[in-house]
């Protein structure tokens, strides 16, 4: 006896029903990639949603060249700033000293090259110099005597305001040679034929293009060698198409004006060896691991003073760089400068994911932080917004970021 069996084939789809599928199932991977990696990832949505609406409201003028250029010059001091504050709050520490270290570097600065006729290459290595040894000088008193970070740098920001008054005698003093003005103010040299874009700048983007995307390929790569969660890969060829886009949008802004500002190319350099630091050197990895658990890293055989007394010591001398780079945009020292410099670079820090507890953050979360401030600064400025209430604004942003930290961090836990 035989039975007829007939298989049954599914019924094919309603004409758009798969697309949809495949479209709502593209968002829902989007989503939980960005839920997995919402400190990472957060900042740099808010920072793009903070452009486009501030692009919207001052009818693109914030994203004209030479506003992108003035944005790049004005945050410079900032940014670095950021990068060296970033390390002391990872370490699990503070530094409130580093305004007025930027106020005392350029009147020295002033002094050697205004009064005393230092050319200008030799002032910049004395005053870096002098920012690693004051930074070296809070770190012995941290590490090895124990004082709080806090203290320290407090005593610190009184100490170096008071030298900068007594140095400039309560006066203004300028200008700086224009070696030292073009360091941080001044473009690269024009070169090659006139195609109406600043041609190496636009070889400097396409370089830098092509490191962006080796470096993030080899890095999911890696990952997957040791078995680590990676992106899913629609989420990674969107976050490669984002991040060339991205810097393919700043090149040409750039290339369309006076090309690209030296100060950037200095961030940058930056920007590359601090985050190998703190990605692939053993030192980077102490400093982590001083700042999520002092006790473990002690038994695990690390060096936590020195570890913290060098931290500090790198903080003196990006203080001492941001002091050169405000002084030589002022193109005069005054004692009034680098007021309120180091809340700037501890909000910039948190902002951009540095946590309280230490132990967590990036070099180019700093970056991201910073640059929040910045355009909100600019556009603010823009949209002829007060002083008192840029403030007011700043403050919540903060509040916010730290927040959204802490919420992250109990979520997590939970």
């Amino acid at each position: 006896m035989s039975t007829d069996v007939t298989a049954k084939t599914p019924a094919p789809a309603p004409p758009g029903k798969s697309g949809s599928a495949t479209g709502d199932g593209l968002l829902r991977l989007m989503l939980d990639g960005l839920r997995a990696n919402m400190r990472q990832y957060g900042m740099l949505i808010a920072l793009g949603l903070i452009v486009v609406l501030f692009a919207i409201w001052t009818d693109g003028d914030l994203l004209l060249p030479h506003n992108v250029s003035n944005l790049v010059l004005q945050n410079a001091y900032v940014l670095i700033l950021a990068i060296g504050m970033m390390l002391v709050i990872i370490a699990g520490h503070i530094d409130l000293s580093v305004g007025s270290l930027t106020a005392f570097v350029g009147a020295f600065a002033a002094v050697l090259t205004v009064q005393h006729s230092v050319p200008w290459p030799a002032a910049v290595v004395l005053c870096l110099l002098v920012g690693a040894a004051a930074g070296a000088a809070q770190g012995f008193f941290i590490a090895y005597l124990g004082i709080p970070s806090f203290i320290v740098t407090l005593a610190g920001m009184l100490i170096f305001r008071g030298f900068t008054e007594i140095l400039l005698k309560g006066q203004t003093l300028g200008p700086f040679p224009d070696g030292l003005q073009k360091m941080f103010t001044g473009f690269l040299p024009e070169v090659g034929p006139n195609t109406n874009y600043h041609n190496l700048t636009l070889l400097l983007g396409l370089v830098l293009i092509a490191s962006v995307v080796w470096q993030e390929v080899r890095d999911r790569r890696r990952q997957q060698e040791f078995a680590l969660e990676v992106l899913p890969g629609r989420l990674f060829l969107l976050k490669l198409v984002a991040l060339v886009a991205a810097v393919l949008a700043l090149t040409m802004m750039l290339a369309s004006y006076k090309g690209a500002p030296i100060v950037l190319i200095i961030l940058g350099l930056l920007v590359v060896g601090y985050g190998y630091v703190m990605r692939n050197a053993v030192f980077g990895r102490h400093i982590y691991a001083i700042g999520g658990n002092l006790p473990a890293a002690k038994l695990s055989g690390i060096k936590d003073k020195k570890v913290t007394f060098l931290v500090f010591l790198n903080m003196g001398a990006l203080a001492a760089l941001a002091g050169l780079a405000i002084a030589a945009r002022l193109n005069a020292a005054s004692p009034k400068a680098g007021l309120n410099y180091e809340l700037e670079a501890i909000a910039s820090s948190f902002i951009g994911g540095a946590s309280m507890s230490g132990g967590v953050g990036t070099v180019l979360g700093a970056i991201i932080g910073g640059l929040v401030l910045g355009v909100l600064n600019n556009g603010m400025n823009l949209l002829s917004v007060g002083t008192d209430w840029q403030q007011v604004i700043k403050g919540f942003a903060l509040l916010v970021a730290v927040g959204f930290d802490v919420w992250n961090k109990r979520k997590s836990g939970s």
